[in-house]
């Protein structure tokens, strides 16, 4: 494998993260560090909105609470909070959420904050989509985070991969093998995507492995973006398939 091709399938060292680079902020890097913040904000939005949502009933509170809570966090004057010994990005977002709302509760104050934040519009008609289903169970407003959060990572994930092969020309050969990702290959499935792709059947099994391995490199790389070891990823990737197994 030649330098660039390796440096392709490994996901970045640890010290690049976006987590790290916003529990550095205190050792004068805040710049960068409120970028990756933002970043993070807008990637994983939808999990503080899910959680909202159950706080209270209004939806247009739980839109100003959203909005509110995101601007808290993007506008305060220092991130020296934000050390190591917070744990991961996940559970510090939650913390926040949980703490934000107690305080929103009490003050009953839905004014709208953060109209100086750089976050892109947030969707919500599309955020109300995606948790119609979930908000009709009785799931806690935490079940909700921890789903939406897992869903949000592997949305990111996709998106990266779906990316990387549309742009390498190989837009048809995602296409056919997409839908294997996840369990075992159906081999009359993968026998009939080779014949319209009119490659050998042992071919299309070779690039459904090759998918798949690229597919877990990014997943890796993801959720090291909001971690701070090799461990905490392997933990947060247990979690997170867990959280998904349960109803």
């Amino acid at each position: 494998m030649t330098s660039s091709a390796a440096s392709h399938a490994r996901p970045r060292r640890f010290a690049t993260t976006r987590w790290s680079l916003i529990q550095q902020a205190n050792q004068g890097n805040e710049a960068p560090a409120r970028a990756a913040l933002e970043e993070l904000c807008q990637a994983y939005w939808l999990p503080v909105y899910a959680f909202m949502r159950r706080q209270t009933r209004d939806v247009h509170e739980a839109q100003d609470w959203t909005q509110g809570f995101l601007a808290s966090l993007l506008l305060r004057d220092s991130f020296a909070q934000l050390s190591p010994e917070r744990g991961r990005f996940r559970s510090f977002l939650l913390a926040a959420a949980r703490n934000f709302s107690s305080n929103e509760r009490d003050k009953k104050n839905a004014v709208v904050r953060g109209g100086q934040i750089v976050l892109q519009s947030l969707d919500y008609e599309h955020g109300e989509q995606r948790l119609a289903r979930e908000l009709a169970t009785p799931a806690t407003a935490e079940s909700l985070f921890e789903r939406q959060w897992a869903h949000a990572v592997l949305d990111r994930v996709l998106q990266q991969l779906r990316e990387e092969y549309y742009s390498t020309e190989r837009r048809a050969l995602f296409d056919a093998l997409v839908g294997h990702l996840g369990g075992v290959a159906n081999e009359g499935s993968l026998t009939v995507s080779a014949e319209t792709l009119q490659i050998s059947p042992e071919a299309i099994r070779v690039s459904l492995h090759r998918l798949r391995k690229r597919y877990r490199a990014l997943l890796r790389n993801e959720i090291s973006q909001t971690t701070n070891t090799p461990a905490e990823v392997d933990d947060e990737i247990r979690h997170l398939f867990l959280t998904l197994a349960q109803n």
